[in-house]
């Protein structure tokens, strides 16, 4: 299990840029599934969750070329199906999430796919119904084993059809985008998720050949067709990471520069940090976020508090709630963190509460902050790391902190951030990592 130590109180300067958005790697690596031809992205970000797929499609057969830092070609011309089948698949695919988004190409390219259950964070339930429904009102025949938690999916052809899905998952979405555009005649998909991850995959697939219209909207047409060829693709830049970076330079009252943020895809993000009394300004295409000796909280025009809650996109995103929560911990002011979609996730405040902070956790869903204005430090401790973006924001948490911090299992830290103690610690970050 690998170990971080952190040494607080240390302030950041410099410039840095983001990795390439994880969850859209994973996508659009499935997509080149559909095709036998290649296809070469960039800008892929090097983490453990995106390597394990690379992994994963390479044990199925799929050539993998790799010309530099973060380009790769894919080419899925000799796919071995019977993997899919194997002891190696079920423990390979079992500890990755985002394996379920190789069922949609393969389904539609080959008529058949297994798949163990998947794994991933432990943020609380995370049906898979959605994806499981779209399949079927494709045309695919679905069958779960309880006993091996083994999903089979077969289909003769793929149907177009309407498809109004209960929930705007993202990676629903995708997988059942994927299974359409292959299909005969036209698929209407509402209530899609609509995600920069999902544009993005859209436009890659429409490059391979695809027709997918509606693209940014919660209404997709898709109309099918047989061919896909080879495309290139570059990745947006992770916006998870550049809401972590900018959450980081405020509360350890740093002067940080992020380049290259692709500002028209952060949607309501820069705007939410403002409403915690942080400052960032946007220069050309980066975020500058200047020193900051306080930022105080605001309230709703009717002076109640402030309220911070996650929503589909264009809402702010859930993976970032997290570092909402603990960049108001330092705040001038109060705020009720609201997250709504996974009921595990505000599990990780138990730790800030060790360290110091004011929090109140109100239910699985809820937690009150009132913040310390920088009067009191947060204190270093030792801790656990429970899932990605919990990792990130205890790794906030620590960098600002008076004395030392370990935080353990940063295995969970290393799946969606790309080498970031060493990216931290040129800008002036004081952390080791220690592997046992």
């Amino acid at each position: 299990m690998g170990t971080f130590k952190i040494e607080g109180g240390h302030q950041l300067s410099g410039e840095i840029v983001p990795q390439g958005a994880k969850n859209e790697a994973l996508q659009v690596i499935c997509a080149t599934l559909l095709t036998s031809e290649s296809v070469k992205i960039s800008n892929v970000p090097n983490i453990l969750d995106v390597n394990k797929l690379i992994d994963l499609l390479i044990a199925m057969g799929v050539k993998v070329t790799r010309h530099g830092n973060g380009i790769y070609t894919f080419k899925a011309d000799d796919v071995n199906l019977e993997y899919l089948e194997s002891d190696a698949f079920r423990a390979d695919g079992a500890a990755l999430r985002g394996s379920i988004m190789i069922l949609g190409p393969l389904l539609a390219r080959f008529g058949k796919v297994y798949m163990p259950k998947p794994g991933g964070d432990k943020i609380g339930r995370r049906r898979l119904d959605t994806h499981f429904i779209g399949f079927q009102k494709l045309g695919a025949k679905f069958n779960y084993s309880f006993e091996e938690n083994f999903y089979t999916l077969e289909a003769e052809k793929l149907e177009g059809t309407y498809i109004h899905l209960e929930e705007a998952s993202v990676t629903g979405t995708a997988n059942i985008i994927m299974a359409a555009v292959k299909a005969k005649g036209e698929t209407t998909i509402y209530n899609a998720a609509c995600e920069p991850y999902i544009q993005q995959l859209c436009k890659l697939l429409n490059r391979m050949g695809a027709k997918i219209t509606g693209i940014g909207s919660n209404l997709l047409h898709i109309e099918g067709v047989d061919d896909f060829h080879g495309a290139e693709h570059t990745i947006l830049p992770d916006m998870i990471e550049i809401g972590s970076f900018i959450g980081m330079a405020a509360m350890t009252g740093s002067e940080l520069t992020i380049k290259n943020v692709r500002y028209d895809m952060l949607g309501i993000i820069p705007d939410s940090f403002r409403r915690l009394g942080i400052t960032l300004e946007h220069i050309n295409d980066d975020i500058y976020i200047p020193h900051h000796e306080h930022y105080q909280i605001e309230s709703f025009i009717d002076g109640s508090i402030m309220n911070i809650s996650d929503a589909i996109w264009p809402g702010l995103t859930p993976d970032l709630l997290s570092v909402f929560l603990v960049v108001a911990t330092q705040a001038k002011g109060s705020v009720l963190i609201h997250q709504k979609m996974f009921e595990s996730r505000l599990f990780f405040v138990d730790k800030l509460i060790d360290m110091g902070a004011q929090i109140i956790l109100c239910d699985p869903h809820r937690a009150t902050v009132i913040g310390l204005d920088n009067q009191i430090r947060l204190r270093g401790t030792t801790m656990n790391s429970p899932d990605i973006r919990a990792g990130m924001a205890l790794l906030i948490a620590a960098m600002s902190a008076q004395g030392s911090s370990i935080i353990r299992n940063i295995e969970q830290i290393d799946r969606g951030y790309e080498n970031i103690d060493v990216r931290l610690n040129k800008l002036g970050a004081k952390i080791e990592r220690i592997n046992y």
